[in-house]
Protein backbone atom coordinates (compact mmCIF):
# COMPACT_ATOMS: atom_id res chain seq x y z
CA UNK A 1 0.00 0.00 0.00
CA UNK A 2 1.33 3.44 -0.90
CA UNK A 3 2.00 5.54 2.20
CA UNK A 4 -0.08 8.65 2.80
CA UNK A 5 2.25 11.60 2.39
CA UNK A 6 -0.33 14.17 3.44
CA UNK A 7 0.25 16.04 6.72
CA UNK A 8 -3.45 15.94 7.58
CA UNK A 9 -2.95 17.82 10.86
CA UNK A 10 -2.14 21.03 9.01
CA UNK A 11 -4.79 23.55 8.03
CA UNK A 12 -6.64 22.59 4.81
CA UNK A 13 -5.36 25.71 3.02
CA UNK A 14 -1.77 25.17 4.14
CA UNK A 15 0.25 24.51 0.95
CA UNK A 16 2.73 22.38 2.93
CA UNK A 17 0.42 19.45 3.65
CA UNK A 18 2.29 17.23 1.20
CA UNK A 19 5.82 15.98 1.72
CA UNK A 20 8.48 18.30 0.39
CA UNK A 21 9.08 17.86 -3.34
CA UNK A 22 12.81 18.43 -3.37
CA UNK A 23 13.05 18.32 -7.16
CA UNK A 24 10.73 21.31 -7.42
CA UNK A 25 12.36 23.05 -4.47
CA UNK A 26 15.81 22.73 -6.05
CA UNK A 27 14.36 24.12 -9.28
CA UNK A 28 13.14 27.11 -7.29
CA UNK A 29 16.43 27.56 -5.43
CA UNK A 30 19.55 25.82 -6.70
CA UNK A 31 21.37 26.62 -3.43
CA UNK A 32 19.37 23.81 -1.79
CA UNK A 33 20.80 21.13 -4.09
CA UNK A 34 24.02 20.55 -2.16
CA UNK A 35 22.07 19.73 1.02
CA UNK A 36 19.66 17.19 -0.46
CA UNK A 37 20.59 13.54 0.10
CA UNK A 38 18.83 10.21 -0.26
CA UNK A 39 17.98 8.28 2.88
CA UNK A 40 18.13 4.49 3.03
CA UNK A 41 14.62 4.27 1.60
CA UNK A 42 15.66 6.28 -1.43
CA UNK A 43 13.70 9.36 -0.38
CA UNK A 44 15.19 12.82 -0.83
CA UNK A 45 15.68 14.77 2.41
CA UNK A 46 18.03 17.13 4.19
CA UNK A 47 19.81 16.98 7.53
CA UNK A 48 17.48 19.02 9.73
CA UNK A 49 20.23 19.40 12.34
CA UNK A 50 22.26 21.45 9.84
CA UNK A 51 21.30 25.11 10.26
CA UNK A 52 22.55 25.98 6.78
CA UNK A 53 20.48 23.20 5.23
CA UNK A 54 17.34 24.34 7.05
CA UNK A 55 17.92 27.93 5.94
CA UNK A 56 18.39 26.78 2.34
CA UNK A 57 15.13 24.82 2.61
CA UNK A 58 13.31 27.91 3.86
CA UNK A 59 14.72 29.99 1.02
CA UNK A 60 13.45 27.44 -1.47
CA UNK A 61 10.01 27.19 0.15
CA UNK A 62 9.64 30.97 0.16
CA UNK A 63 10.59 31.15 -3.51
CA UNK A 64 8.40 28.27 -4.67
CA UNK A 65 5.25 28.99 -2.66
CA UNK A 66 5.37 32.69 -1.82
CA UNK A 67 7.45 34.35 -4.57
CA UNK A 68 9.87 35.73 -1.99
CA UNK A 69 13.00 35.89 -4.11
CA UNK A 70 15.45 37.19 -1.50
CA UNK A 71 15.47 35.97 2.11
CA UNK A 72 18.30 35.53 4.57
CA UNK A 73 18.93 35.77 8.32
CA UNK A 74 22.12 36.45 10.30
CA UNK A 75 23.80 33.54 12.03
CA UNK A 76 22.24 32.48 15.33
CA UNK A 77 18.89 34.07 14.58
CA UNK A 78 15.75 31.94 14.67
CA UNK A 79 15.08 29.97 11.49
CA UNK A 80 11.32 29.33 11.61
CA UNK A 81 9.54 26.16 10.44
CA UNK A 82 7.41 27.58 7.65
CA UNK A 83 4.56 24.99 7.66
CA UNK A 84 3.72 25.72 11.29
CA UNK A 85 3.95 29.47 10.82
CA UNK A 86 1.61 29.22 7.83
CA UNK A 87 -0.92 27.32 9.98
CA UNK A 88 -1.18 30.22 12.46
CA UNK A 89 -1.91 32.58 9.59
CA UNK A 90 -4.62 30.42 8.03
CA UNK A 91 -6.40 29.81 11.32
CA UNK A 92 -6.63 33.49 12.20
CA UNK A 93 -7.82 34.14 8.65
CA UNK A 94 -10.71 31.78 9.43
CA UNK A 95 -11.44 33.92 12.48
CA UNK A 96 -11.97 36.92 10.23
CA UNK A 97 -14.08 34.91 7.81
CA UNK A 98 -16.78 34.46 10.48
CA UNK A 99 -18.05 38.00 9.88
CA UNK A 100 -17.57 37.85 6.12
CA UNK A 101 -20.01 35.12 5.13
CA UNK A 102 -17.30 32.51 5.56
CA UNK A 103 -14.95 34.24 3.11
CA UNK A 104 -11.51 35.35 4.27
CA UNK A 105 -11.15 39.12 3.72
CA UNK A 106 -8.19 39.97 1.52
CA UNK A 107 -6.28 43.07 0.55
CA UNK A 108 -4.48 45.92 2.27
CA UNK A 109 -7.56 47.03 4.21
CA UNK A 110 -6.73 44.15 6.58
CA UNK A 111 -3.95 45.56 8.75
CA UNK A 112 -2.06 43.14 11.00
CA UNK A 113 0.42 43.83 13.80
CA UNK A 114 3.12 41.17 14.28
CA UNK A 115 4.61 41.50 17.76
CA UNK A 116 8.18 40.17 17.71
CA UNK A 117 8.56 40.10 13.95
CA UNK A 118 12.18 39.00 14.21
CA UNK A 119 14.97 39.00 11.66
CA UNK A 120 13.14 36.34 9.63
CA UNK A 121 9.92 38.39 9.28
CA UNK A 122 8.07 35.22 8.33
CA UNK A 123 4.49 36.18 9.21
CA UNK A 124 4.39 39.38 7.13
CA UNK A 125 5.93 37.54 4.18
CA UNK A 126 3.35 34.76 4.29
CA UNK A 127 0.44 37.07 5.04
CA UNK A 128 1.12 39.53 2.23
CA UNK A 129 1.54 36.72 -0.29
CA UNK A 130 -1.36 34.52 0.83
CA UNK A 131 -4.00 37.16 1.53
CA UNK A 132 -2.60 40.52 0.40
CA UNK A 133 -2.78 41.84 3.97
CA UNK A 134 -0.79 44.84 5.17
CA UNK A 135 1.58 44.37 8.12
CA UNK A 136 3.33 46.30 10.83
CA UNK A 137 6.17 44.31 12.39
CA UNK A 138 7.52 45.33 15.81
CA UNK A 139 10.59 44.11 17.67
CA UNK A 140 12.95 45.19 20.45
CA UNK A 141 16.02 43.98 18.51
CA UNK A 142 17.36 46.70 16.19
CA UNK A 143 19.67 44.26 14.40
CA UNK A 144 16.73 41.94 13.68
CA UNK A 145 14.75 44.86 12.26
CA UNK A 146 17.71 45.92 10.11
CA UNK A 147 17.75 42.45 8.53
CA UNK A 148 13.96 42.44 8.16
CA UNK A 149 14.16 45.80 6.37
CA UNK A 150 16.69 44.35 3.94
CA UNK A 151 14.17 41.61 3.11
CA UNK A 152 11.43 44.21 2.65
CA UNK A 153 13.60 46.29 0.31
CA UNK A 154 14.92 43.34 -1.68
CA UNK A 155 11.41 42.08 -2.38
CA UNK A 156 9.82 45.51 -3.00
CA UNK A 157 7.40 45.15 -0.09
CA UNK A 158 7.74 48.58 1.55
CA UNK A 159 4.20 49.47 0.49
CA UNK A 160 2.71 46.61 2.53
CA UNK A 161 5.19 46.00 5.37
CA UNK A 162 6.22 48.64 7.93
CA UNK A 163 8.75 47.90 10.68
CA UNK A 164 8.87 49.57 14.11
CA UNK A 165 11.37 49.39 16.94
CA UNK A 166 9.91 48.74 20.39
CA UNK A 167 12.06 50.86 22.70
CA UNK A 168 10.72 49.41 25.96
CA UNK A 169 11.70 45.90 27.04
CA UNK A 170 8.71 45.76 29.38
CA UNK A 171 6.00 46.86 26.92
CA UNK A 172 4.22 45.02 24.14
CA UNK A 173 1.71 47.34 22.46
CA UNK A 174 2.59 50.62 24.16
CA UNK A 175 4.98 52.61 22.01
CA UNK A 176 4.08 50.59 18.91
CA UNK A 177 0.37 51.17 18.27
CA UNK A 178 -0.11 54.84 17.44
CA UNK A 179 -3.00 57.01 18.60
CA UNK A 180 -6.06 56.43 16.42
CA UNK A 181 -4.41 53.59 14.51
CA UNK A 182 -6.47 50.44 13.92
CA UNK A 183 -5.55 46.80 13.34
CA UNK A 184 -7.86 43.97 12.36
CA UNK A 185 -5.47 41.45 13.93
CA UNK A 186 -2.47 41.29 16.19
CA UNK A 187 -0.36 38.15 16.26
CA UNK A 188 2.59 36.98 18.30
CA UNK A 189 4.93 34.03 18.70
CA UNK A 190 6.05 34.81 22.25
CA UNK A 191 9.35 33.76 23.83
CA UNK A 192 8.58 30.42 25.43
CA UNK A 193 11.21 30.15 28.14
CA UNK A 194 12.05 32.00 31.32
CA UNK A 195 15.86 31.80 31.08
CA UNK A 196 18.71 30.88 28.76
CA UNK A 197 19.21 27.59 30.61
CA UNK A 198 15.54 26.68 30.18
CA UNK A 199 15.72 27.58 26.49
CA UNK A 200 18.78 25.37 25.96
CA UNK A 201 17.10 22.47 27.76
CA UNK A 202 13.98 22.93 25.64
CA UNK A 203 16.04 22.92 22.46
CA UNK A 204 17.76 19.72 23.56
CA UNK A 205 14.37 18.05 24.16
CA UNK A 206 13.16 19.23 20.74
CA UNK A 207 16.13 17.70 18.98
CA UNK A 208 15.89 14.43 20.93
CA UNK A 209 12.27 14.17 19.82
CA UNK A 210 13.25 14.96 16.26
CA UNK A 211 15.98 12.34 16.41
CA UNK A 212 13.43 9.70 17.50
CA UNK A 213 11.12 10.83 14.70
CA UNK A 214 13.91 10.33 12.16
CA UNK A 215 14.69 6.90 13.58
CA UNK A 216 11.07 5.77 13.25
CA UNK A 217 11.04 6.86 9.62
CA UNK A 218 14.34 5.10 8.93
CA UNK A 219 16.05 8.32 8.00
CA UNK A 220 19.82 8.46 7.81
CA UNK A 221 20.23 11.96 9.23
CA UNK A 222 22.88 12.20 11.92
CA UNK A 223 22.08 13.00 15.53
CA UNK A 224 21.38 16.70 15.69
CA UNK A 225 23.36 19.34 17.52
CA UNK A 226 22.08 22.49 19.20
CA UNK A 227 22.18 24.86 16.26
CA UNK A 228 18.53 25.74 15.83
CA UNK A 229 19.37 29.41 16.30
CA UNK A 230 17.58 32.12 18.17
CA UNK A 231 18.62 35.28 19.96
CA UNK A 232 17.82 35.93 23.61
CA UNK A 233 14.63 37.91 22.96
CA UNK A 234 13.39 35.27 20.53
CA UNK A 235 13.81 32.38 22.96
CA UNK A 236 13.23 33.64 26.50
CA UNK A 237 12.20 36.49 28.74
CA UNK A 238 11.84 36.87 32.49
CA UNK A 239 8.83 34.81 33.51
CA UNK A 240 8.71 33.03 30.15
CA UNK A 241 5.67 32.67 27.94
CA UNK A 242 3.20 33.06 30.80
CA UNK A 243 4.58 36.44 31.93
CA UNK A 244 4.92 37.78 28.39
CA UNK A 245 1.38 36.85 27.38
CA UNK A 246 -0.22 38.13 30.59
CA UNK A 247 1.56 41.47 30.05
CA UNK A 248 0.25 41.48 26.48
CA UNK A 249 -3.29 40.83 27.71
CA UNK A 250 -3.07 43.59 30.32
CA UNK A 251 -1.88 46.10 27.70
CA UNK A 252 -4.46 44.99 25.15
CA UNK A 253 -7.18 46.59 27.30
CA UNK A 254 -5.57 49.98 26.60
CA UNK A 255 -6.16 49.45 22.87
CA UNK A 256 -9.53 47.71 23.13
CA UNK A 257 -11.17 49.85 20.46
CA UNK A 258 -8.20 49.89 18.10
CA UNK A 259 -7.88 46.15 17.44
CA UNK A 260 -10.58 43.73 16.37
CA UNK A 261 -8.80 40.53 17.45
CA UNK A 262 -5.74 40.12 19.63
CA UNK A 263 -4.09 36.73 19.13
CA UNK A 264 -1.05 34.85 20.37
CA UNK A 265 0.45 31.41 20.14
CA UNK A 266 0.54 29.45 23.39
CA UNK A 267 3.11 26.68 23.29
CA UNK A 268 2.62 25.35 26.81
CA UNK A 269 -0.86 24.07 27.68
CA UNK A 270 0.03 24.51 31.38
CA UNK A 271 -0.01 28.29 30.83
CA UNK A 272 -3.63 28.37 29.66
CA UNK A 273 -5.28 28.73 33.11
CA UNK A 274 -3.27 31.87 33.91
CA UNK A 275 -3.95 33.23 30.41
CA UNK A 276 -7.68 32.75 30.88
CA UNK A 277 -7.55 34.39 34.32
CA UNK A 278 -5.76 37.39 32.83
CA UNK A 279 -8.39 37.65 30.10
CA UNK A 280 -11.13 37.57 32.72
CA UNK A 281 -9.43 40.38 34.66
CA UNK A 282 -9.47 42.68 31.63
CA UNK A 283 -13.09 41.75 30.81
CA UNK A 284 -12.48 40.40 27.31
CA UNK A 285 -15.90 39.93 25.72
CA UNK A 286 -15.03 36.88 23.63
CA UNK A 287 -12.17 34.41 23.96
CA UNK A 288 -11.45 31.66 21.42
CA UNK A 289 -8.86 28.89 21.65
CA UNK A 290 -7.80 27.24 18.40
CA UNK A 291 -5.91 23.96 18.66
CA UNK A 292 -3.14 23.27 16.16
CA UNK A 293 -0.99 20.23 15.44
CA UNK A 294 2.17 19.82 13.38
CA UNK A 295 3.33 16.23 13.64
CA UNK A 296 4.25 15.54 17.27
CA UNK A 297 4.05 19.21 18.21
CA UNK A 298 0.86 20.50 19.78
CA UNK A 299 0.14 24.19 20.25
CA UNK A 300 -2.79 26.55 20.23
CA UNK A 301 -3.82 30.09 19.38
CA UNK A 302 -5.67 32.15 21.96
CA UNK A 303 -7.69 35.02 20.47
CA UNK A 304 -9.68 37.67 22.33
CA UNK A 305 -11.67 40.80 21.59
CA UNK A 306 -13.28 43.59 23.56
CA UNK A 307 -15.88 44.25 20.85
CA UNK A 308 -19.39 42.83 20.77
CA UNK A 309 -20.84 41.05 17.74
CA UNK A 310 -22.19 44.19 16.07
CA UNK A 311 -18.97 46.10 16.71
CA UNK A 312 -16.98 43.23 15.25
CA UNK A 313 -19.04 43.26 12.06
CA UNK A 314 -18.69 47.03 11.74
CA UNK A 315 -14.96 47.17 12.46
Amino acid sequence: MKPDNTKSELHPRNPHRERYDFDLLVQASSALASYVKLNKHGDASIDFSDAKAVKALNQALLKQFYQVLVWDIPEQYLCPPIPGRADYLHYIADLLARDHAGVVPQGTSVRVLDVGVGANMIYPLLGTREYGWRFVGADIDAKALDNAQKIVNANSLSNVIDLRLQLSKTSVFKGVIKQGEKFVLTMCNPPFHGSLEEAQAGTARKWRGLDKHFAKRGSNEKSPTLNFGGQNAELYCEGGEEAFVTTMISESKLFAGQCLWFTTLISKAANLPSVYRALKRVNALEVITIEMSQGQKRSRIVAWTFLNASQQRAF
